[in-house]
């Protein structure tokens, strides 16, 4: 071993052995001999003597990066010594009478030697080495060995250059359609013969390296003469292939897959469905059966699917009416087949399955009435769709506790019935009766279905039942078409003895929730909607998953139905007594409750049911006291004790808090403001007391964010419900939110404000003059502390945002009216200044980090909405003053002047930044640049 081979083999080490400064040394030292002249020789050299892969590799890499760079610089003495070395390699002949010692490689030596013969032809063929196909020919007498290295040079040539499933460039384009042309003038027939030959005498002797040449030959299929192909003799060798039992199965998928490539060339639709007749591929239907081997299976399956795809083109395609009459007959043969191999078999033709059956589907559209035939079909059809929504039983307990498994198969589910349930709303449009028929037979037959099934069974008619749902029209499902009257009728009366199941109930939840719109219309059935909802197959389901998920589907269903349920309050309450004690009684302090999601909808749809105006009165007080006094006497008893709290406890008491401001907050919701400052004075009070008791917490937990977030999204809500009355708790609210406010905070801070504005105009305008110079100052504060800081507070582009929305809100246009007074002389003279110049001009400032470039983006872009806002007022007191300030030179002023006007914002962009580098440079210290 040399030294050469030595350091190969420590780049290549990767135990960890090896000395790191050792193994830097070797990487130098290869490198430097790629470099020298002689690097093809000594490569040939070493791939003739050296049996160690890790060199063999190595020299062909370097071969091969030598030819692709350096090709037009080589002599042609090189070059003609490269070419004959590599050729010899391939065909096992010697080079200077010695033997390669490639042929006895692993596959990944040969496919790179292959690798360097398309690079080869890439730069040669046919100009300049017109003959290696024609060359390579011969050498396949010398039996397997060379047959598999010609396989991978036509496969590597199909990767690398010719397939058009891979991005080519024009320039690849190009060429591929040169080699293509030429290998059809010279050597395609000679080749194809090969193949015959090699398959005919190797069939029972070298099943293997047939497979191998089938492999390759299906991939040339698209661009050769179909006729080399399409003859008695090797069609029927491909068939006999095919068909005969004993064999071996990847031989046998081999050959159907050239029959597929066979299928799908692209030809003159009259011409295909000629050759698709002819071809009788009937023979071959009976192979698709769980005796033969799943790959084989897999592959006549593909081939079966790709046929049925190719007649269905067809009959779209021909124009005579004899032509149109033979497709229909060889798919009325082939569809059979297609639905048995989707029913039963395990394949990855599935996905092409269903495209076919959405294109057959599509067909039937212009045939009204339908036949008989195609009836039948049509139910095939949906007993595909139904067998193959089905969940495994294996997945039951994985599904039903939902583990890592479970998810994962759910998951794969949701993805894999997306286009077997368009498939379901197509035949649906097509035949709506047969469908609807279907649909109702399979909820009968799940319920009937022994134990074993039960769930899968189901859950898979509930989901064809919610899948028809979704394609009808909510005219067509108030109006209950067809047998849908029937349908929900049986739903909503029917227990199944799998409902303790997650999937079964989930799916039973959703489907109700889906036909709501014909409950809306038939109000008899809404005692069964509640019922369902509400009891353990909803609500009060053993199942976590499930009663969340039926807490907000209750809340939707209130929201529809809305007044139709009044009569049904009292019983819905008490239904919930449990439910709602478990937030309202004293010992709401548990774990079971804290990050509860149920309350939060429960509560939201209980104040959508007692916050109408056909709740009398009295009711409505007592219902609302009910709820909001043992609410707000839990936070008033942990405000008193917030002192006292201990460490262990206080995640937990705070955490109760939360939830309790959420449901007080989502309660809230169902009120309106009519309602609540209009005809019932008394109820917006006790939202008053609520509020007053919950802005105690900004005063006692000011730096618990979680809590100053949900007592924000409170104060929101009571400025939509209560209207002015809120204005005398603004101010301690306003003070409170601004006093330790994080940067992130502000945005909820000053969307607060933009609704103040936007709801009560200029009656907020004393509130809003005492507060803007602090939340001005909050602001540029963040902003300065962009540099220092490396945390969430780096993203302080979210606090300009909130001043270019501000000015978008709240100023018209250059003259117009203001809608706060002050505000656009504070962002021409105190924000442009300190935010737009200043802050950019100290050298902490980073033009070089990506977050601030971010920042300094939405700072050149407030500019061009202010110049955009405020017009010349804006652009005189930056130019003739800021500018001025920091020493700005004429000419670059006026520069500034034009890019801004100029509309380009890249363009401004990049000329500030330069504007500001230059301004730096000038540290003339009459600026202080922090």
């Amino acid at each position: 071993m040399d030294d050469v081979e030595r350091a190969i083999l420590i780049t290549f080490d990767e135990s960890g052995a090896i000395d790191s400064e050792l193994k830097s040394q070797a990487v130098n030292f290869c490198q430097q001999i790629k470099e020298t002249p002689s690097i093809c020789s000594l490569c040939i050299e070493k791939l003739c003597f050296c049996k160690l892969v890790q060199v063999q590799f190595w020299c062909l890499q370097t071969l091969h990066e030598v030819i692709r760079v350096k090709y037009g610089s080589m002599s042609l003495e090189e070059k003609n010594f490269v070419r004959k070395s590599v050729f010899s390699m391939a065909c096992l002949e010697g080079i200077d009478d010695k033997m390669c010692a490639v042929s006895d490689s692993p596959a990944f030596i040969k496919n790179k030697l292959a690798q360097i013969l398309v690079t080869l032809i890439y730069l040669e063929y046919p100009l300049i080495w017109s003959s290696i196909f024609v060359d390579f020919l011969p050498h396949l007498s010398k039996g397997a060995l060379v047959i598999d290295m010609f396989s991978r040079l036509l496969k590597a040539l199909d990767d690398e250059l010719v397939s058009m499933d891979y991005p080519r460039t024009p320039e690849e384009m190009g060429v591929a359609g040169r080699v293509k042309d030429a290998m059809r003038l010279q050597c395609v027939p000679q080749i194809v013969r090969a193949w015959y030959d090699i398959v005919s005498m190797f069939r029972n002797s070298d099943p293997e390296i047939c497979t191998t040449v089938l492999d390759c030959m299906s991939r040339y299929v698209s661009w050769i003469d179909i006729g080399l192909i399409v003859n008695d003799a090797f069609i029927l060798l491909l068939f006999e292939l095919i068909l005969i039992d004993g064999l071996s199965e990847q031989l046998r998928g081999a050959a159907a897959g050239c029959v597929l490539a066979v299928v799908s060339k692209r030809m003159n639709a009259q011409s295909k469905l000629s050759l698709l007749k002819n071809l009788q591929l009937s023979r071959v239907f009976g192979l698709i059966s769980d005796d033969n081997d799943y790959d084989l299976v897999s592959r006549v399956a593909a081939l079966i699917t790709g046929y049925a795809m190719e007649v269905l083109e067809c009959s779209k395609r021909v124009n005579s009416e004899d032509a149109k009459v033979v497709s229909m007959e060889l798919l009325d043969e082939v569809l059979p087949t297609v639905f048995y191999a989707m029913q039963n078999c395990e394949m990855d033709a599935a996905f092409s399955i269903v495209q076919f059956l959405s294109g057959y589907v599509a067909t039937m559209k212009m045939f009204s009435p339908l036949q008989e035939k195609q009836m039948l079909h049509i139910s095939q059809i949906l007993e595909v769709i139904r067998t193959q929504i089905r969940y495994d039983p294996m997945y039951r307990n994985n599904l039903d506790i939902l583990d890592k498994i479970g998810m994962e198969e759910e998951d794969r589910m949701v993805e894999f019935r997306k286009d077997l349930f368009v498939l379901l709303r197509n035949v649906g449009r097509v035949a709506p009766e047969v469908t609807q028929i279907f649909i109702r037979n399979s909820l009968a037959s799940a319920i009937a279905s022994s134990s074993d099934r039960n769930v899968e069974e189901v859950e898979a008619a509930l989901s064809l039942i919610y899948a028809l749902g979704e394609s009808m029209s909510d005219e067509a499902m108030r109006a209950g078409n067809g047998l849908l009257s029937e349908l929900v009728t049986n739903l909503l009366s029917t227990r199944f003895p799998c409902h303790s199941n997650r999937l079964v109930a989930l799916v039973y939840l959703e489907t109700i929730t889906r036909y709501m719109k014909f409950v809306q219309e038939n109000t008899q059935y809404i005692p069964l909607v509640l019922a369902t909802l509400l009891d353990e197959r909803g609500i009060h389901h053993q199942n976590i998953y499930v009663s969340r998920r039926a807490s907000y589907l209750f809340m939707r269903v209130v929201k529809l139905l809305k007044s139709k349920l009044v009569p049904f309050i009292e019983t819905i309450l008490q239904s919930l007594e449990d439910i709602v004690a478990r937030f309202t009684s004293m010992n709401f302090a548990s774990k079971e409750a804290a990050g509860s999601e149920d309350g939060v909808h429960i509560f939201e749809a209980i104040g959508l049911l007692i916050g109408m105006e056909d709740v009398p009165l009295e009711k409505q007080s007592d219902y609302l006291s009910s709820l909001l006094t043992p609410l707000c006497r839990q936070v008033e008893v942990m405000l008193m004790n917030a002192k006292v709290l201990n460490p262990e406890e206080s995640p937990l008491k705070l955490a109760n808090i939360q939830q309790i401001i959420m449901v007080i907050n989502a309660l809230s919701k169902g009120f309106g403001g009519r309602l609540v400052t209009g005809s019932r004075p008394a109820i917006g009070h006790m939202f008053k007391q609520t509020l007053d008791v919950l802005l105690q917490i900004l005063v006692e937990f000011p730096k618990v964010e979680p809590l100053r977030t949900k007592v924000l999204s409170f104060i929101h809500c009571m400025v939509d419900t209560i209207g002015t009355s809120v204005f005398p708790y603004l101010p301690k609210a306003l003070e409170q939110l601004l006093a330790e406010s994080e940067p992130k905070e502000m945005v909820g801070f000053l969307l607060l404000l933009n609704q103040l504005i936007c709801k009560f105009s200029t009656l907020v305008h004393d509130i809003l003059d005492e507060v803007f110079p602090a939340i001005a100052g909050r602001i540029l504060s963040s902003i300065r502390r962009v540099a220092d800081s490396s945390g969430l507070e780096a993203n302080t582009e979210a606090c300009v945002q909130i001043f270019i929305k501000l000015i978008k809100d709240w100023c018209g246009g250059p003259y117009g009216e203001e809608k706060v007074p002050g505000f656009q002389s504070f962002m021409i003279e105190t924000f442009a200044t300190n935010c737009c110049l200043y802050s950019v001009l100290d050298k902490s400032f980073e033009f070089c980090d990506a977050n601030t470039l971010i920042l300094f983006g939405e700072i050149v872009l407030a500019q061009k909405v202010m110049y955009e806002k405020f017009g010349d007022d804006f652009l005189v007191h930056f130019v003739s003053k800021t500018f001025s300030s920091a020493h700005c030179p004429q000419n670059l002023a006026e520069q500034y002047c034009q890019k801004l006007k100029g509309g380009e914002f890249k363009v401004l962009r990049s000329f500030y930044q330069s504007l500001i580098e230059n301004l730096r440079l000038q540290q003339n210290g009459s600026l202080v640049f922090r």
